[in-house]
């Protein structure tokens, strides 16, 4: 199983239901890589600042990885940019795919528009190329993500038929894990929860944070007093109180009663914030764990880096064996050289 992120900033409730709870379940069947995707993260934010930065948030991801259920012994936390081998890889498979082709991955547009991007850069409409080779350099059977890179993946999986096609079977075919809740909306009710809109609710966030931001929510804007029937359907505090309310008892009053126009956003959004804390409050202390611990996080990320190259290393060569590259530079060597006159 390969899923991953890019260091761009603190893991959300977004990342939880798209992909981190199948992580969790997966990760005692599969062996679990799970990349700190830095190469990908160049495609929006290439400053030297954002670079710098990404250290501390890679740390943050893992920290929060750990936090939400993933094992120290049973997850591979690898850093993209250490293993230049899946640049080759890369490099090798940007033929077996169109520009068109590409160019019909929607998220790919809806990235360099939240990035502010005017005209996409080479490097975002090839994301998915690079996602195909962090995918097949590992041999990844399966890929747990959320509903904005399923397309990523069919990519993944039309470059390993087209691969396997061409030079014989070398890559598995990987399936695409869907979560239970596809996306979620962020609080704004506009788009999805995403770290650069800063509309997210952080799987780290106190439980006063967590506060502010459910009261800060969108909810039904037709709905200016308490006793006005409210629409719950598509609202966003009902669709959260869906996805993390365990007393469903409680989130049936509480519908029924915004419906009918028997109970403020106050109290929807309040019975909001407990739920989701007594969600995070596990996360929480699981993080405070793994935090006393000085220097777990950079060891993981280290050891793990060098195992996953040991495997990269081997799947590139295997590819090249495949297509023939090697001998190519074989059948010059293999010739007797004389010296070059002066």
């Amino acid at each position: 199983m390969l899923t991953g992120d890019r260091p761009t900033g603190r893991l959300h409730l977004g990342h939880y239901v798209g992909s981190i709870a199948n992580r969790r379940t997966l990760q005692h069947s599969y062996q679990s890589y799970f990349i700190i995707a830095d190469l990908h993260m160049l495609t929006t934010k290439n400053t030297r600042e954002d670079i710098a930065r990404s250290a501390g948030n890679a740390r943050d991801m893992v920290l929060d990885s750990l936090a939400a259920g993933l094992e120290p012994d049973l997850a591979v936390f690898y850093l993209q940019s250490a293993i230049p081998e899946v640049m080759e890889l890369n490099t090798l498979f940007q033929n077996l795919v169109t520009v068109p082709r590409l160019e019909r991955v929607p998220s790919l547009k809806e990235m360099a528009r939240d990035a502010g991007k005017e005209e996409m850069p080479y490097g975002l409409l090839g994301y998915p190329v690079l996602q195909a080779a962090d995918i097949l350099c590992v041999k990844a059977h399966a890929v747990p993500v959320g509903k904005d890179n399923a397309a990523h993946v069919e990519i993944a999986r039309e470059i390993a038929r087209r691969f396997n096609h061409l030079y014989g079977e070398t890559f598995p075919v990987p399936e695409l894990i869907s979560a239970d809740v596809s996306s979620l909306v962020g609080t704004d009710g506009q788009v999805k929860m995403s770290k650069s809109v800063g509309n997210a609710i952080y799987l780290s966030d106190s439980p006063d944070e967590v506060r502010r931001r459910v009261r800060g929510m969108y909810t039904d804007p037709k709905r200016v007093r308490a006793d006005i029937p409210g629409t719950v359907e598509g609202n966003p505090v009902f669709v959260y109180h869906d996805a993390f309310n365990r007393d469903t008892a409680e989130v049936d009053d509480l519908k029924e009663r915004y419906r009918t126009g028997r109970v403020g956003d106050v109290e929807v959004k309040t019975k909001l914030a407990d739920a989701i804390n007594a969600f995070l409050d596990p996360m929480r202390e699981r993080r405070a764990r793994f935090e006393s611990e000085p220097g777990l996080v950079e060891r993981l990320i280290v050891e793990s880096t060098e195992r996953t190259r040991e495997v990269v290393v081997q799947t590139v060569r295997e590819a090249r064996a495949a297509m023939g590259l090697d001998a190519v530079y074989a059948a010059f060597t293999a010739t007797p050289r004389r010296p070059v006159s002066a």
